[in-house]
């Protein structure tokens, strides 16, 4: 367990608190993150405005009447805004942007990760994030999974990502947003892979009982407040067979990268992230058990994630 877990934000994040709950300080923040992270992608090779300008050309609606469920009714928390998008993940640009979005946020987490010769190769970082997840993965399962869930999986990064380390292995990927979804289906097209795509949400999949084996979380938790957290924990818990794995892979709150951020750069972090207090202070090893995991695993993947593996007892 963690003895000395923070139970409240501290005097900066509560000074950024304030300054964002001013709403035009607060569209500033956003324009600002939003704007920083389009100048790294460009700059590192990934060309973000013609990916963007060649997916909005195409017609989605086939795509998107493939995999959105029209009677799902979304939780409050997720109607807000994410990521600088007023409508949150509930928008074509969000799902348009995820791809370089990714390997932007992603592209410094290791210095030799950044692409070289011409530069116009992008920068390697996201590959080599969930690489270090996936080594985690393999060295703590000791079997090979035949069922795979992706909860939360935006437009696949992680689904297919996934498929790659457990070829064999028959995959879902579940996200709320259809746009997300349906940019999903599309990359799948391309790569014919087999992946079956669901639209709901996390704490209420409507899956069978006992389904999968391993349920991966990628990058979910941090967006979420505690409340939803915990049910996601108990959806996961009732979908997983007897010795099935719930696999986290999410930012460290202990990292000294976050406890040493300038307050400008966690104003432009905080702006985009509504539910970053409650993740930083949530105690997720008492709360997997609480949902009736074993005591987890937590390893350091990089110098700013970590991977938390809980196993149910069989």
């Amino acid at each position: 367990m963690t003895a000395a877990l923070k139970t409240a934000p501290d005097f900066v994040s509560r000074l950024v608190n304030g300054i964002l709950a001013i709403k035009p300080l607060a569209n500033f923040a956003k324009h600002q993150a939003r704007q920083m992270m389009i100048k790294r992608a460009e700059k590192i090779g990934v060309f973000w405005t013609q990916e963007v300008e060649k997916l909005q050309a195409r017609d989605w609606s086939t795509n998107l009447a493939k995999v959105e469920n029209p009677q799902l009714c979304y939780p409050d928390y997720y109607v807000t805004s994410f990521h600088a998008y007023e409508t949150g993940n509930l928008s074509w640009l969000a799902a348009f942007e995820v791809e370089s979005a990714a390997h932007a946020v992603h592209a410094k987490i290791w210095q030799d990760a950044q692409a070289q010769g011409d530069g116009l190769r992008p920068a390697q970082g996201d590959r080599k994030l969930r690489q270090s997840y996936h080594e985690i993965l393999i060295s703590q399962i000791s079997h090979q999974p035949e069922d795979i869930l992706d909860l939360g999986c935006s437009v696949g990064m992680s689904t297919f990502a996934l498929q790659a380390v457990y070829p064999d292995a028959k995959i879902t990927g579940l996200d709320l947003s259809p746009y997300f979804l349906a940019v999903a289906d599309y990359r799948s097209q391309q790569r014919q892979a087999k992946i079956n795509w669901v639209h709901a949400a996390a704490e209420s999949t409507g899956l069978p009982d006992a389904s999968f084996n391993l349920v991966s979380i990628f990058l979910m938790c941090h967006e979420l407040p505690q409340s939803a957290t915990r049910q996601i924990f108990a959806e996961a818990r009732r979908l997983l067979r007897p010795g099935g794995y719930l696999a986290i892979m999410d930012m460290n709150p202990k990292s000294e990268i976050y406890k040493k951020m300038a307050p400008y750069i966690l104003t432009l972090l905080k702006s985009t992230e509504p539910y970053l207090d409650e993740y930083f202070t949530l105690d997720i090893e008492q709360a997997l058990v609480e949902a009736g995991f074993q005591t987890p695993t937590i390893t350091s993947n990089t110098h700013r994630h970590r991977t938390v593996i809980a196993q149910v007892s069989g």
